[in-house]
């Protein structure tokens, strides 16, 4: 009988208990539902509870985004739940800041990194999570541009600049002067090949008369000077006594023709040789 009495009192002091439980639970502010505005909150412990019930719910949807196999549409919806509470997570941070609590800002880890959160325009705060980046028209704006070439400044062109740019010593070595001998002489020989030819069709063509081309051969070697010494077209010119003898005769001829006048028979004029090519 005494353990049946035991028995009874456990029974109630059992039900005792779930009564003031129950009671106590009806009595405690409902704290699942987050207030609207987190100014509303002046509670610091309460503006913890819900910054980690928002950290819960963002790690529960960013590992949902992963999945590539969602609709479109799906995702795009995460992708914007996500951002929003992001941005209500950190309206519970500046209440908590503000109350006096701990500056989550600075202490709190970074929930995401750059290769899981991507923004298209950085510090403008919407993100793109998981299979979001690989939506239609969201890809595209990920895609990275070729790194454009840098102009240079004219300072840094000059820096490079010394006195082998502008060729002030390229002769030293002497291997440009070999270089330039050697065009030089495949130059006058073409040169002087073309002039042959030129002259054989002049006379073929009886565009002059041998005399004269004889007088323009003469005055072209003259003309050529070095060039035609240092290939062996040697002119022998005559001397100065020879000048003034040739400019004497051909005097004393106008003089003679002058005064033997038109119509008379002139004197016999001596033969004097030409000493000198007839252009002069």
């Amino acid at each position: 009988r005494g353990f049946v009495m035991a028995r009874n009192e456990e029974k109630a002091q059992a039900l005792l208990n779930r009564f003031v439980t129950a009671k106590r639970e009806a009595n405690r502010p409902d704290k699942s539902q987050r207030p609207y505005l987190a100014s509303e909150c002046e509670d610091v412990g309460d503006c913890e509870l819900y910054r980690g019930q928002i950290i819960k719910e963002l790690s529960k949807k960013v590992s949902l985004i992963q999945n590539e196999g969602l609709d479109e549409h799906r995702v795009r919806d995460l992708n914007d739940q996500i951002n929003k509470l992001i941005r209500e997570k950190g309206h519970w941070e500046r209440q908590i800041k503000k109350l006096g609590g701990a500056d989550h800002f600075r202490t709190a880890p970074q929930l995401f990194g750059e290769e899981e959160a991507e923004e298209v325009v950085p510090g403008r705060g919407y993100r793109y999570f998981g299979a979001a980046k690989k939506l239609p028209g969201v890809r595209e704006l990920f895609k990275k541009k070729a790194p454009e070439r840098e102009k240079r400044t004219r300072f840094e062109m000059m820096k490079g600049i010394d006195a082998d740019y502008y060729g002030y010593r390229d002769e030293d070595d002497g291997v440009l002067e070999e270089l330039e001998r050697a065009a030089e002489a495949e130059t006058l020989r073409k040169q002087q090949a073309e002039w042959q030819l030129a002259k054989a069709a002049r006379l073929a063509a009886g565009e002059v008369g041998a005399e004269e081309e004889e007088g323009e051969d003469d005055a072209d070697g003259a003309g050529g000077g070095n060039d035609g010494a240092s290939e062996g077209f040697l002119m022998e010119l005559p001397d100065r006594a020879a000048i003034e003898r040739a400019i004497l005769d051909r005097k004393k001829k106008e003089m003679l023709a002058m005064l033997a006048g038109e119509g008379e028979g002139a004197q016999p004029e001596t033969h004097t040789p030409d000493l000198v090519p007839k252009s002069w």
